[in-house]
Parts: C-alpha cells; sequence; structure tokens
C-alpha cells in the first residue's frame, strides 16, 4: 500500500540546473576566476553529484600547477558558499517554478494524507529556498522529512539519501514511490528498492532510464491512482 512519495529536487520538482549554471558562474566572477561553465559543460559536469563535490572534481582536471590547485581546492568551501548564497536569491525572485504537475501531485498527496519527503544531493538552503518560492503559506503542502546532502557520506548514485529518508518516515520502501530525474538518481532510488518515476530533462533526457519503473515527460496528470497501480504490480513482479 502507497504511504508516501519521496522526491528528489533539483531537476525533479523544478529544473534548476541552468540556475545552478549562472550561479556558479557569477559565483566564480566575485572569487576572480577565469572559469565560465557552458550549457554543454556543466552537462557533463551534472555526472557528479553534490556541488562541492563537482567544483573539486573540475578543480582537479585543470592544467594549473600542483601548488595553484592545491590553493583552488581550498577555496572550494568558500566558493560553494558564495554559490549557494547567489543561487538562493535567484530562486527567491521567482527564477524558478515547480515542473508541470508538481504541484497538483503534491496537493493530491496532501489530501489523501500520504507522507511527503525530500531526498536531494542539494544544501538545505537550496531546497528551503525553492520550497519557499514556490509554496504559497496557505497552501497547508509540507514535507515530513527533508533529507540533504550533507546528512550521507556518499551522494547519489550511492543509495545513502533515500535510506536516510526511510529511516526517518520509518516506512520500509515498498510503500513508498521515489521521482528523479537523473540516472545518478534513478540508481541511487533503485539501490535503496523503491519503484521510481522518472521525468527527464534537458540535461538528462539522453540517459539511459531503462531501469525505471516508469518514465514521463513530466508529473503532469499522474495521479495516485495510477501510482498505487505502479506500485502493485512493481512487487508483483518481483
Amino acid at each position: 500500500m502507497l504511504k508516501a512519495l519521496i522526491f528528489d529536487l533539483d531537476g525533479t520538482l523544478a529544473d534548476t540546473e541552468e540556475t545552478h549554471r549562472q550561479a556558479f558562474n557569477a559565483a566564480f566572477i566575485e572569487f576572480g576566476l577565469w572559469w565560465d561553465w557552458s550549457p554543454p559543460q556543466y552537462a557533463q559536469l551534472l555526472a557528479v553529484s553534490g556541488g562541492k563535490e563537482r567544483l573539486r572534481h573540475y578543480i582537479e582536471a585543470l592544467r594549473v600547477p600542483a601548488v595553484e590547485r592545491a590553493r583552488l581546492l581550498e577555496t572550494v568551501s568558500a566558493l560553494h558558499e558564495t554559490k549557494t548564497r547567489i543561487y538562493t536569491e535567484m530562486v527567491a525572485r521567482g527564477r524558478r517554478p515547480f515542473r508541470p504537475g508538481v504541484l497538483s501531485l503534491l496537493s493530491a498527496a496532501h489530501a489523501a494524507g500520504l507522507r511527503l519527503a525530500i531526498a536531494s544531493t542539494t544544501t538545505s538552503a537550496n531546497v528551503y529556498a525553492l520550497l519557499q518560492a514556490n509554496l504559497a503559506p496557505g497552501s497547508g503542502i509540507g514535507f515530513d522529512v527533508i533529507s540533504c546532502g550533507d546528512q550521507v557520506e556518499a551522494k547519489k548514485p550511492a543509495p545513502d539519501i533515500y535510506q536516510l529518508t526511510l529511516a526517518c518516515l520509518r516506512l520500509p520502501a515498498e510503500s513508498c514511490i521515489a521521482f528523479e530525474d537523473s540516472l545518478n538518481g534513478l540508481r541511487a532510488a533503485k539501490a535503496a528498492g523503491l519503484v521510481t518515476v522518472v521525468t527527464p530533462t534537458g540535461w538528462t533526457r539522453d540517459e539511459d532510464f531503462s531501469a525505471a519503473n516508469l518514465v514521463l515527460p513530466s508529473l503532469e496528470g499522474l495521479d495516485l491512482k495510477r501510482l498505487d497501480r505502479l506500485l502493485e504490480v512493481a512487487h508483483a513482479a518481483a
């Protein structure tokens, strides 16, 4: 029986990656760096989960002297904090609304008494900025559990963030459905034993989602009856 819906944040609730890319580039300017991540380059960097991890990966691949690389690696935390500040300011200005169908599905789940959770590799500041910008104060929609990347040792595609979320919900994977947009997210959810619905974005549409239980262009039109049936069929076939 379906008891909870667990959502990834970036790309799933909202197509935020372009805002993240712009925020990274703005942070680079503030730090006097020469970097400028283009959309194709950022699409490749998205294979690395987590902003700080992405920065370290990029710096380690730079053709610079070892001393300079070490210096740059020491700036990662401060650089990421600056990027997060810029990102949350952009989101607060309404730059990234929820994707089609997200709000209606959240509303239906809330009305049906299902529990809602977020399992994301992003920072808590990014999560709350997006929710505050998109959920009206009187909507009544809230998340029972919000798990963020800094709460686990290994980020997606490791299952840690989903295992933490399930533990906080005190629910078995068999009674929950995960929602993702990327291959790393799908792998993490499946490794945690979750039935998974994937809604790719332009950043992830070329990835292999053959392991997903359901792939849709968006959550628009998706109702709880279909999710109940999806869970039932998936576990009957297991």
